[in-house]
């Protein structure tokens, strides 16, 4: 068992072409003994994005904080804190801050793949 606060896990922030104004922070993942999910914790900047991409791998996210959009499949759609989301595998996705606030939320993937 491990208990940690998020503030204490140290931020990778992510800024090039492809992404803007992105942290995240691994919550849970193989550093803790988890064998078989990852918790991640992202925190998007106002008018920040993450990069448009696909992968094998479905995730879920609970968005804690602000507004935004994410990119599905070919439309936007708004999401806000409270909003829970499903991105199957396969599906090309993207998430942008369109607030004033930070859009700050969890994203769960299997274990495997690159925790960041």
């Amino acid at each position: 068992m491990s208990i940690t606060h998020y503030e204490d896990v140290p931020a990778q922030h992510f800024e090039n072409d492809s992404v803007k104004g992105v942290s995240g922070r691994v919550l849970v993942g193989k550093k803790d003994g988890a064998s078989n999910f990852c918790m991640r914790l992202f925190e998007v900047s106002p008018g920040g994005y993450s990069p448009r991409h696909s992968h094998e791998w479905e995730h879920e996210i609970f968005v804690h904080h602000g507004n935004g959009m994410v990119f599905w499949g070919e439309d936007w759609k708004p999401v806000r804190a409270g909003n829970a989301i499903f991105i199957p595998g396969g599906m090309t996705h993207q998430i942008k801050n369109t607030g004033d606030a930070p859009l700050v939320f969890i994203c769960l993937i299997p274990a495997g793949p690159p925790e960041l």
